[in-house]
């Protein structure tokens, strides 16, 4: 497998246990994609032409052009460390592999039009362990080192829902579409497009409850979601494209990504 020259190869440590750096080697990269395997595959039912279910490894044609972002759990005794992962795709990398992964679902022309500099994040997981603790605030707090020094200006990707029920998720949905739809110099629209306004929302409260952690996390950090989701049934999801847009967020949203000298390497 091809892997990306970087010079951010650095390693952010967090005491006790925890550090987070971009792959290095193949091994690295393999062990991302076992984890990878372990939630999509085994929990979530995802499948695809490339997946190899022998070696147990969730990967496709877009990882030879992007980066994986590490959480490594230092106090493991198994070998097996990468207990979560980021995949980063920059402009250089959708060039090299001829497209951003999102386009395969999303029409990203109001993003590429911008000409501000985009990093797209996808297959963010953690090993079921380490959820509902630090993990992912590890995983975002050295995203954001990446985000400091290239100058990104522009985060986005593909979030997903669970199933592929769209009657079910209709709250959900409506109420993403209603409350956090992008602007419409950064709103991309689905290929295949399925609306996401499906009625009122009569009960908030409900209708935000079933919406990922994830992208209730987005949401917070000043996030938007593009025009309708795209259903994709070899992943058994239903996704949506979150666009966060920098320059859009408060001060307080902003200071994950301002420059914090505990977090220099």
């Amino acid at each position: 497998m091809t892997m990306i020259q970087t010079k951010y190869q650095e390693t952010v440590n967090y005491p006790p246990e925890f550090a987070v750096r971009l792959a290095q080697t193949a091994a690295d990269v393999r062990q991302a994609q076992a984890l990878r395997y372990s939630v999509f595959v085994e929990e979530l039912g995802a499948d695809g032409q490339l997946i190899d279910h022998d070696a147990r490894l969730e990967m496709d044609c877009f990882d030879a052009h992007s980066e994986q972002l590490l959480l490594l759990d230092m106090a493991r005794r198994d070998g097996d460390r990468v207990v979560g992962v980021y995949r980063l795709m920059d402009g250089g990398g959708a060039t090299s592999a001829g497209q951003f992964y999102s386009q395969c679902e999303f029409d990203l022309t109001p993003l590429i039009g911008s000409e501000r500099a985009l990093l797209e994040l996808g297959r963010s997981c953690l090993h079921a362990d380490y959820r509902g603790g630090t993990g992912m605030m590890h995983l975002w707090q050295g995203l954001a080192k990446i985000v400091r020094d290239r100058q990104i200006e522009i985060l986005f990707g593909v979030a997903s829902f669970h199933g592929t029920d769209l009657e079910a998720m209709a709250p959900s949905l409506s109420f993403l579409h209603r409350e956090h739809l992008a602007p419409s110099d950064i709103c991309v629209r689905s290929n295949t497009h399925e609306a996401m306004d499906r009625g009122a929302v009569l009960d908030r409260v409900a209708a935000i409850k079933p919406v990922p952690a994830l992208i209730k996390a987005y949401l917070r950090l000043g996030g938007f979601v593009g025009d309708g989701a795209f259903v994709d049934h070899a992943f058994n999801t239903t996704d949506v494209c979150v666009v966060l847009d920098l320059a859009r967020m408060n001060p307080r949203q902003a200071a994950l990504y301002r420059k914090r000298d505990d977090l220099d390497v």
